[in-house]
């Protein structure tokens, strides 16, 4: 090997190491570009470490081409440790995997609503290896990538700026519930980040549990700005509880106290 240490290849090596650098840049720009509007900088700080291995790998062996070392027995070497270390990180593969098909094929995308087996729900983030998602009933639920791509999935919003959101409300069981839903109606209908089309079955839609003294109100309706959700449900929250001490809807309570709380009001 020392007699392949002349300045000749140690100036092809420079040239490699500046290649695999500028290339995996290179690369980086034209993969993830693209999806900079899509997904977050977590995912795409994956998908770029991905990248430079492989070129990084690539460069490598050509620098054994160069010092005239077997190419071949290098890479055998290279796929006996990949067995090896395989077996032990098989699902964060599989998962890391299943994260750049999800990402490249843009099966979904933070913001659009999903079914997948028994479970639907806005997606929250995707990393390489897992999707958060976060159900109707404001629980959080990571399933892994690889499940994601081998699991059916459904997607309701099919890539719109469009999310289905839910607002629950608490009210006394003594109140008229219809017109408490016609209240939370018309004040969700008027909101300017709020998308109602019967013809593309972007409807409010209630559904109401009775437990006790409490009414238990939950309106599904769709927003058109998914990042800012939060910020919205609470926006119409308020108004809703505005309206409700205007029109005397009363928050749920004891029979003992509600005398006493309609008195303070009067």
């Amino acid at each position: 090997m020392i007699d392949y240490l002349t300045p000749l290849n140690i100036l092809k090596v420079v040239l490699i190491i500046a290649s695999a650098y500028l290339v995996s840049k290179i690369l980086e720009k034209i993969l993830t570009g693209p999806l900079q509007k899509r997904y977050k900088e977590s995912t795409l700080i994956h998908v770029k470490r991905i990248i430079r291995i492989i070129v990084y790998i690539s460069g490598f062996l050509l620098i054994l081409w160069v010092f005239n070392i077997d190419v071949t027995a290098a890479m055998a070497g290279l796929g006996i440790g990949a067995i090896v270390i395989g077996f032990g990180l098989k699902d964060i593969i599989s998962n890391w995997i299943s994260g750049i098909i999800i990402v490249t094929e843009k099966i979904y995308r933070i913001g659009d609503v999903i079914m997948v087996g028994n479970i639907t729900g806005v997606v929250r983030d995707i990393s390489l290896r897992s999707t958060k998602l976060k159900t109707y009933d404001r629980n959080e639920v990571i399933i892994p990538n690889s499940t994601m791509v081998n699991e059916k999935v459904i997607n309701l919003t099919s890539g719109k700026q469009e999310t289905i959101s839910s607002l629950v409300l608490l009210i006394d069981y003594t109140c008229d519930t219809d017109k408490a839903k016609k209240i939370i109606e018309s004040i969700i209908r008027k909101h300017e980040k709020v998308t109602v089309d019967e013809k593309r079955k972007r409807e409010i839609r209630f559904v109401v549990r009775i437990k006790e003294w409490v009414v238990e109100i939950e309106t599904l309706f769709w927003i058109n700005d998914p990042e800012n959700e939060e910020f919205i449900r609470s926006d119409i929250a308020e108004k809703i509880k505005k309206e409700f001490e205007k029109e005397r809807i009363l928050p749920p309570m004891p029979a003992s106290l509600r005398k006493e709380f309609l008195e303070r009001k009067e």
